[in-house]
């Protein structure tokens, strides 16, 4: 197993490896400056209230499609994911992209659910809600698709399909549970960020670890 890992493909690819690391510092930043911002404060800020949906929405197509992709964010969905995301990693040779899958995504949701008392915001009463555990697992795992391509393409482009993978996972997630009344929106940037703060560190410690003689 210590030579496959030495011979695969970077969990990080060095093509983005620096605009990864900005992005984390960026993302750590952001999650620290809305975990103080909000903390204790358990109603919608002025950015989250007309984002938020009616109090009197009745279950539609939109609505059901929303439940679909609040469900791979949830444990079971969550599983399941990764078991077919590893299984393709290791089909396609690629275990250390198959351990930022499994790590990259744990470490994520761990750090939101320390976050959740710590900041001690609150939604509908009772509900830990910041920062989005599901938006950020959505964003962790759009962060490590992207990783997989983009060490084929120029730096450019590379930029350009992690930060658009990213943000179309994030804002799908981020729609859905605001929609199903689970976050305030700011609850779902924070989850964002969350992802942006820990993925890349954990794909070049993952490397660095690889890579050790």
């Amino acid at each position: 197993m210590r030579d496959r890992l030495k011979t695969s493909p970077l969990a990080l690819p060095l093509v983005l490896r620096t605009p990864s690391l900005v992005l984390a510092v960026l993302g750590l930043v952001a999650l620290i400056a809305l975990g103080v911002r909000f903390a204790g404060h358990s109603v919608p800020s002025a950015f989250d209230a007309p984002l938020l949906p009616g109090p009197d929405l009745v279950p539609d197509p939109w609505w059901y499609f929303a439940t679909a992709i609040d469900f791979c964010g949830e444990p079971l969905g969550a599983v399941l994911i990764l078991l077919l995301i590893i299984g393709g990693c290791l089909l396609t040779h690629r275990p250390r992209t198959a351990v930022l899958a499994v790590v990259g995504c744990s470490l994520t949701v761990g750090v939101t659910s320390v976050l959740k008392p710590l900041t001690g915001r609150t939604i509908h009463g009772s509900y830990l809600s910041f920062p989005s555990g599901h938006t950020a697992f959505a964003t962790a795992l759009a962060l490590t698709g992207a990783y997989v391509l983009a060490g084929r393409l120029s730096r450019f482009a590379a930029v350009a399909w992690l930060l658009g993978l990213a943000l179309v996972a994030g804002f799908l997630m981020a729609w859905a549970e605001v929609g199903l009344g689970a976050h305030y929106p700011t609850d779902t940037i924070g989850g964002f960020a969350a992802a942006l703060a820990i993925v890349p560190v954990t794909g070049y410690w993952i490397d660095r670890i690889a890579d050790r003689p």
